[in-house]
């Protein structure tokens, strides 16, 4: 068994120094990387993940794509502008469990809502600082994600029986924990488009960009029906991100299914791009990391321009399988490493991205895809 040693740093108050107590990382494989606590005792389990994103905390911590993971920030500070409500993607923290290297409990904000320990505290969230945590994602960068526990109880043995009973995030279907369960409506009635949107974790930003492009959006459960989805119905189709694997998403893939049979607008985004594949027969697979950060490169190629973007992914779509449909054409790569961040269909009103163009972290380069998306509608209207 391995042991990384924290370093001590310098922290924001004595009160903060007073109530930290040892807290523990164990990983799937048996590392351990020893922490502090923030002042939250108790336990967490998830599979392991880190975002490189230096701002935009509780947007991420706030996402349902997140959900059933802990957390690694890169970033080194951590809470120092404090929470606001109207940056949050859902109604709850979403992430398993916090890891980070500096916590502040003091913000400088001036439109803070609060402190992060406080928003933390109100949800019994559990989250660890101290942590070696560039040594601690150049090991999972190395090692792939895999299953861990973060505690303030400090028995290994105890936390490793725990950790086996964490199952693994390849097969594991998430968007039931996240889905609403009731059909809602946002945005003007009266409004130039209707959308129905299938939540399967659909962030907050999202309808937020539709409804400011003149839409009026009916979010429906992520185990509806397509029959249900068309009573409304809506000039467009969108399909969510969201956690987990796609493929046990049966009922998801089948709503695509009819909706590209009849040739309506549809657009995914992230869980909902995979959804598009699987329902054509396309396979995704599970990443070694995944994609997590606002400073993604991508490349347009329709276009020819590359694109900051924001991502949040650990499985993707298969390119070679998308390059071998005739019915498909690749709109989008990755520049880190060639993978498929967005497609479209030839002869059907029907495009993907892996990336997310609501979440506009400072470049907007991606958030003309929304046009798009009207645009399509727009000419099936006219």
């Amino acid at each position: 068994m391995l042991l990384f040693s924290l370093s001590f740093f310098n922290i924001n108050s004595k009160m903060n120094y007073q109530r930290k107590k040892k807290a523990i990382l164990l990983l799937k494989d048996g590392t351990v990387f020893e922490g502090k606590s923030i002042g939250i005792e108790g336990t967490a389990v998830g599979e392991i993940c880190f975002n490189t994103g230096m701002t935009g905390y509780q947007e991420i911590f706030t996402d349902p794509s997140y959900y059933g993971q802990l957390l690694i920030t890169t970033n080194a500070h951590i809470g120092n502008y404090g929470v606001n409500k109207n940056e949050e993607e859902s109604d709850s923290i979403k992430i398993s469990g916090l890891i980070c290297k500096n916590f502040s409990s003091e913000y400088s904000r001036e439109n803070a809502d609060g402190s992060l320990f406080e928003y933390f505290e109100k949800q019994n969230f559990v989250a660890i600082s101290d942590v070696d945590t560039r040594a601690l994602v150049r090991y999972i960068r190395d090692k792939g994600a895999m299953n861990a526990i973060i505690s303030t109880e400090t028995d290994l043995a105890v936390l490793q029986k725990k950790l086996d009973k964490v199952p693994k995030m390849d097969g594991l279907e998430l968007a039931s924990k996240v889905s609403t369960k009731e059909e809602y409506f946002v945005g003007n009635k009266d409004a130039k488009f209707k959308i129905s949107a299938l939540d399967i974790g659909i962030k907050k930003s999202i309808i937020n960009n539709l409804t400011k492009r003149d839409c009026y959006v009916k979010v429906f459960p992520y185990n509806t029906t397509f029959e249900k989805m068309s009573e409304f119905q809506p000039d467009g189709y969108f399909l969510s991100n969201g956690p987990g694997d796609p493929n046990p998403l049966k009922d998801a893939q089948s709503i695509a299914k009819e909706i590209i049979e009849r040739d309506l607008p549809l657009f995914g985004i992230c869980l909902g791009h995979q959804i598009i594949a699987l329902a054509n027969d396309i396979p995704t697979y599970k990443m070694h990391n995944g994609h997590r950060g606002i400073n993604h490169p991508v490349k347009n190629l329709i276009s020819g321009k590359g694109e900051i973007t924001s991502q949040n992914h650990g499985f993707v779509v298969d390119r070679k399988a998308v390059e071998n449909n005739d019915a498909f054409e690749i709109t989008h790569e990755h520049l880190n490493d060639g993978s498929l961040a967005g497609m479209k269909m030839k002869n059907k009103n029907c495009f993907s991205v892996q990336h997310h163009p609501e979440a506009s972290p400072g470049p907007h380069d991606a958030e003309y895809l929304f046009d798009q998306f009207i645009s399509n509608i727009e000419s099936v209207k006219k």
